[in-house]
């Protein structure tokens, strides 16, 4: 069960990444004309991305539920991590972000314009924790079945 979350936890972290990277160097195309695409992201992005696999067992209570009860969950979630992340990092002057020159932005820390963002991106954290866990039955069942019927020499 914990090496689940463990796995959990490092793939919503690289995913989290990736998705930062793509996004922050899309943004540099189109805000800066920089063709090269240059992306960024913090090291404390990991961890708190990672924290996404903890959607895991709320998305097994919202299995069944409409798409928008999900997705606005999410969202919320994400909002709520990002901004107690946020305001911890602050403190120690390490927050990576700043979203004060945003219009629609809470104390720096979250962008409610990012809403529907962070709705897409919430369900598809959902998604990919569940072909995880798909993989990883999967995995089992084929381990198992190889032990009680071992390949022959």
């Amino acid at each position: 069960m914990k090496k689940n979350y463990f796995n959990g936890f490092l793939l919503c972290g690289f995913t989290g990444w990736c998705i930062e990277c793509f996004w922050t160097g899309l943004h540099s195309l189109f805000l800066t004309q920089d063709k090269t695409l240059r992306c960024g992201t913090s090291l404390w992005m990991f961890p708190i991305y990672g924290f996404a696999s903890f959607i895991s067992p709320i998305s097994l209570y919202l299995k069944g539920k409409s798409m928008w009860l999900r997705g606005g969950i999410y969202t919320t979630l994400i909002f709520l991590m990002e901004y107690i992340s946020g305001s911890f990092l602050r403190i120690f002057h390490a927050c990576p972000w700043n979203y004060s020159n945003s219009r629609f932005h809470i104390k720096g820390l979250i962008r409610l314009d990012f809403a529907p963002l962070w709705f897409i991106v919430g369900l598809f954290f959902e998604k990919i924790l569940d072909t995880n866990k798909k993989l990883q039955v999967y995995d089992k069942f084929i381990h198992c079945k190889n032990k009680k019927n071992p390949p022959k020499k």
